[in-house]
């Protein structure tokens, strides 16, 4: 059993901070279930531009308002409390924060600890 909190991670090196977000990992890689599992916020206006190309991801939001935009097609989504978004296509994407954002995320494959997005909006491959 693995048991934790956020004050157990706040601070600590899951506590991982980028350009108008903080992700706060509180399972990661070295546990060995195969994703990791994030609670994060995107600070209101904010404006993220991601792909990640090595990992597909599940968003649940539990405060705050925002859009997904599929950059892709072209469709936007509006993000609320219950609304549930996947990258399961390496979708290339842009999320704008109309309000502070909290999201819960899982990754597959886990994150190990501190990525962060580079260039393109994508963390590094896994290993």
């Amino acid at each position: 059993m693995y048991v934790t909190s956020l004050a157990d991670t706040i601070g600590t090196a899951g506590d991982v901070h980028g350009p108008g977000w903080r992700s706060i990992r509180l399972l990661l890689a070295g546990a060995g279930l195969g994703y990791s599992f994030h609670d994060s916020t995107i600070y209101a206006g904010t404006e993220l531009l991601i792909q990640y190309a090595h990992h597909s991801e599940s968003v649940f939001c539990v405060e705050g308002q925002g859009v997904v935009v599929d950059l892709g097609s072209g469709r936007s989504h509006d993000v609320s409390p219950g609304t549930m978004y996947v990258l399961d296509g390496h979708d290339r994407h842009l999320l704008r924060a109309v309000t502070d954002l909290r999201i819960i995320c899982v990754f597959t494959p886990a994150l190990v600890g501190a990525e962060s997005h580079d260039e393109n909006g994508a963390y590094p491959a896994a290993g």
